[in-house]
């Protein structure tokens, strides 16, 4: 079986290290490195090519609305899914037209981050907070 691979973005340690374990828990999912801001996850996704980008909206130096773009200009075929802690229709908005498939709230329970992955690298878009949650 052929690994969706994963690159972790998020300026909280914490939050980081808390996705790494739980995609760790996948066999189909594979954590290929940890960004701690948006410049670090553009050059990292340059070097690396991860299948997918779980990006926080809010980081340092580059926050993930624009690193995303720079990514995807980079990497057109690696797919962003963005996360956040804002429940409002115009991050949602903003996110996909920085060309995020997906937008996921940090709180969306554990299963939900993985289907969300897998969904997103089979090219399917996430972008109803509603229909995230509920995944």
């Amino acid at each position: 079986m052929k690994r969706i691979t994963v690159l972790l973005a998020d300026d909280n340690r914490v939050v980081r290290k808390g996705f790494r374990k739980l995609l760790e828990l996948e066999d189909d999912l594979e954590v290929v490195g940890e960004a701690k801001n948006g410049l670090q996850a553009v050059a990292m996704v340059k070097k690396l090519h991860p299948a997918v980008v779980l990006m926080d909206i809010a980081m340092p130096l580059l926050n993930g609305l624009h690193a995303t773009r720079q990514i995807l200009e980079l990497a057109p075929a690696t797919k962003v899914l963005m996360l956040s802690a804002h429940d409002d229709d115009a991050y949602v908005e903003e996110a996909t037209n920085s060309g995020a498939r997906g937008y996921l709230l940090k709180q969306t329970c554990a299963g939900s981050v993985c289907d969300a992955i897998r969904e997103v690298q089979k090219g399917n878009t996430i972008t109803d907070l509603l229909k995230a949650s509920e995944l």
